[in-house]
C-alpha cells in the first residue's frame, strides 16, 4: 500500500501527540517557516499542515501570537463535550436552573391533570401550533409582560430552540445573510450552520449591538434578518436601552430585514423596555418558552409573529413535530393559569441575583461581565492567560465551563470564559468559581 503524502503523515503525527496528551493543551507551535525549515518543506505545505489541523479542531491559529495546541475534550461546537459532565461534575457550563419544590409542583400537576375533564384529547395530535385556547393562555401570559399577542399570532412548540428553527425553516433561505451579535447565542449558531444561513457579524457598543455597523452592512449587503436578545444577551447579560430599540427597528423598516427576538431569558430583567416585538409587531418574530423560567424538561416554547407569517410557521412545526406534546403544554398553561409561573420567575430572579453576588466574591478581583439577575456572566482573561488551557485544568477537577469560542461569530476569539451560575446549589458554587479564580491567576501571574 502506498505511503501517504509527507505533508499528511506530518499532520497525522501531530494529532497523534495531540490526542495522546504528548503535546498539552495551550502548547505554542513551530511557526510556519520554523515548521517548514524542520521537515524540509515548503512554506505553503507547512501552511497546510497547520490548516488541516485546524478543521480537524486541534489547533487554534492566533494573529501576531502563533498557532496553539487546543483542549481535545472541549467540542467545537459547544465548548464542551456534554457526555464529559459526568455525576461528580460541577457543570457551570450549561444552565437548568432548579428551586427546591419543583419536583412537588409536578406531583401536584400531574395529580390535577389526571382528574381533569380532557384527559383523553391529550392523546390525539393536536393543532400545528397549539390548541386554541392554550394559545389564548400563553398570550394573556405575554400581554401581562408587555407585548401584544393574540391567540390567532402566537403558536406552541417543542421549546425556544424548535421556535428558532421553525422560524427560521418558514422565513428563510439557504445564503441568506442575517445580522447577529459578534457573541451570541451558540444554538443560534447551530441552527445557522445546519441551514446553511451567512452570519454576519456585528460589534458591540455598549449595551447592544453597534447599529452604525448594521447600517453599514445593510448598505453593503441584502440583509434579510436580525438575530438579537435586546432582553437579556446571552452570553453578556446586556439589556438594550429603549432608544436603541427604536433605532434598530427604524432601521428594520428602512431596509426591510426580519427582527428575530429570543427572550428566553427576559423574564430574569424585570424592568426592560418593551420587547421589539410590541415596537414593530409587522416585522418581528418573538421566541421564548419554559425551559429557564420553569424547568428545562418542560420542553414547551412560543412564537409570535405577524398573522401572514403564521401559516409558514405552522407548516414548519408540521414538518419537524407536527405539535407540542399535550401534556406538556397543558401543565405549562395550568402553571401559567394559578400563578405558578410568576411566583417561580419571581423566585428564580432572586436567586440569580444571589448567586451573582456569590460570583462577584469568590471571584475577587477578576473583571466580570454581566446583568445583576442573570444566571449567566462572562468571564475576559487576561491577554496572556489561554482560556483552553484554563478549561482543561478545571476540568481535571472536575468542574465544567465554556469558551468564548461557542458563542463567537467572528474570525477572532476573545480570550474568555462563560461561567452559568444555575446549575449547582450555592455552597458548591462558591466553591467552584473560587477554584476558577485561583487557577486563572495561577496561570496570568
Amino acid at each position: 500500500m502506498p505511503k501517504p503524502p509527507r505533508y499528511k503523515q506530518i499532520v497525522d503525527r501531530f494529532a497523534d501527540e495531540i490526542q495522546s496528551g504528548r503535546l498539552a493543551p495551550g502548547t505554542r507551535l513551530p511557526t510556519h517557516r520554523q515548521l517548514a525549515a524542520r521537515e524540509g518543506l515548503g512554506l505553503v505545505t507547512a501552511t497546510r499542515v497547520y490548516a488541516e489541523l485546524d478543521a480537524m479542531g486541534l489547533v487554534s491559529g492566533e494573529t501576531g501570537r502563533g498557532t496553539f495546541v487546543k483542549e481535545t475534550t472541549l467540542a467545537r461546537e459547544l465548548g464542551i463535550d456534554q457526555a464529559a459532565i459526568a455525576a461528580d461534575m460541577v457543570d457551570l457550563n450549561f444552565n437548568y436552573p432548579a428551586l427546591t419544590g419543583q419536583t412537588e409542583l409536578l406531583r401536584g400537576a400531574l395529580r390535577q391533570l389526571s382528574s381533569a375533564g380532557d384527559l383523553e384529547a391529550l392523546l390525539r395530535y393536536q393543532p400545528h401550533g397549539g390548541r386554541a385556547h392554550e394559545r389564548a393562555c400563553v398570550a394573556r401570559h405575554l400581554a401581562r409582560r408587555g407585548l401584544a399577542a393574540s391567540a390567532e399570532r402566537t403558536m406552541l412548540v417543542d421549546g425556544a430552540q424548535h421556535g428558532l428553527a421553525t422560524t427560521v425553516m418558514a422565513l428563510l433561505k439557504p445564503g441568506d445573510v442575517v445580522a447577529v451579535d459578534a457573541l451570541t447565542y451558540t444554538g443560534f449558531k447551530l441552527l445557522a450552520d445546519a441551514h446553511r444561513l451567512e452570519l454576519a457579524p456585528l460589534p458591540a457598543s455598549g449595551a447592544g449591538p453597534d447599529l452604525d455597523a448594521l447600517e453599514t452592512l445593510c448598505k453593503r449587503r441584502r440583509v434579510r434578518a436580525l438575530y438579537a436578545m435586546p432582553t437579556l444577551h446571552n452570553p453578556l447579560g446586556w439589556v438594550m436601552k429603549a432608544s436603541r430599540r427604536k433605532q434598530l427597528v427604524s432601521l428594520a423598516r428602512k431596509h426591510g430585514f426580519v427582527i428575530i427576538e429570543d427572550a428566553a431569558y427576559a423574564f430574569l430583567a424585570d424592568d426592560a423596555p418593551p420587547p421589539l416585538a410590541a415596537l414593530a409587531p409587522e416585522l418581528t418574530v418573538y421566541v421564548s418558552g419554559f425551559s429557564k423560567n420553569v424547568a428545562t424538561g418542560l420542553r414547551v416554547g412560543y412564537v409570535v409573529a405577524p398573522l401572514e407569517w403564521v401559516p409558514k410557521i405552522e407548516r414548519a412545526i408540521r414538518v419537524t413535530t407536527w405539535n407540542t406534546p399535550g401534556v406538556m403544554t397543558a401543565i405549562a398553561c395550568g402553571w401559567i393559569e394559578d400563578g405558578t409561573v410568576d411566583r417561580l420567575e419571581a423566585e428564580k430572579r432572586a436567586d440569580a441575583s444571589m448567586r451573582q453576588v456569590i460570583a462577584a466574591q469568590a471571584l475577587g478581583r477578576l473583571k466580570r461581565v454581566t446583568h445583576p439577575a442573570s444566571y449567566f456572566l462572562w468571564l475576559p482573561m487576561p491577554e496572556e492567560v489561554r482560556p483552553d488551557r484554563i478549561a482543561a485544568a478545571l476540568m481535571r477537577e472536575r468542574i465544567s465551563v465554556s469558551t468564548a469560542g461557542p458563542f463567537c461569530t467572528t474570525a477572532h476569539v476573545p480570550h474568555a470564559l462563560r461561567l452559568a451560575l444555575g446549575s449547582v446549589d450555592t455552597e458548591t458554587l462558591e466553591q467552584a468559581l473560587r477554584r476558577v479564580a485561583e487557577v486563572v491567576e495561577a496561570h496570568a501571574y
